[in-house]
């Protein structure tokens, strides 16, 4: 059976587990990383060299990792030619510039909220780094509040594998004990996310 190295609790193994119950895709879980270790034990680091999470590990011995690019590696196996991962290039490449923007705006900022807010005991705490971090994902969010002023979903009408890397950190956003700007299409966009089964059971839990 295929494998999933990675503990539940971290956004980036949560991004897999999303797609593969979107898929009905079997698969088993190994707890990995965090607390539970493993990652730099050498059969780990043999199928990931970077002793992170989430590693796929398929039957015949296939490994990958970076969870967008699992993402993408499981969408064009099992789903192309639907709405989650089209045909069309362009609107393939629309779905990659938002994964990407996950990666390269999103992670630093909300990072910060993130480790400061659930990581760090009160005592421990930045409060002015944090609170600045938190302005500056507010900004982050804005932009795709913008955007789904006139989109149902972040790469267009339909749910596509570009809501899963953004939708993770949504929930994050909408869970922090903090001051946010007005969001409105944004929070509609996370009503419907949560609408769906595999995010709500799986991403949009207690923050750990």
């Amino acid at each position: 059976m295929r494998k999933l190295w990675g503990r539940a609790n971290s956004s980036n193994v949560m991004k897999t587990i999303w797609l593969l119950e979107e898929l009905a895709l079997p698969y088993e879980r190994i707890d990995v990383g965090g607390a539970y270790g493993r990652t730099h034990d050498a059969d780990y680091l043999a199928m990931n060299p970077n002793s992170m999470v989430p590693t796929l590990q398929e039957e015949n011995g296939f490994t990958l990792w970076e969870s967008n690019v699992i993402l993408r590696y499981l969408a064009a196996a099992h789903a192309a030619g639907t709405p989650i991962w089209p045909e069309d290039l362009q609107a393939r490449a629309n779905i990659d510039r938002w994964m990407d923007w996950q990666q390269t705006t999103i992670t630093a900022p909300g990072g910060a909220v993130f480790t400061g807010l659930v990581r760090t005991p009160a005592a421990q705490r930045d409060m002015p780094a944090i609170a600045a971090a938190v302005v500056k994902l507010g900004d982050v969010w804005s932009i795709l509040d913008r955007h789904l002023a006139k989109h149902a979903y972040v790469a267009g009408p339909d749910f596509t594998i570009a809501d899963i890397p953004v939708g993770v950190h949504v929930h994050r956003w909408f869970s922090f004990d903090v001051e946010r700007p007005a969001q409105p299409n944004l929070r509609a966009w996370y009503d419907r996310l949560l609408a769906r089964p595999a995010y709500r059971d799986h991403c949009a839990g207690p923050m750990s």
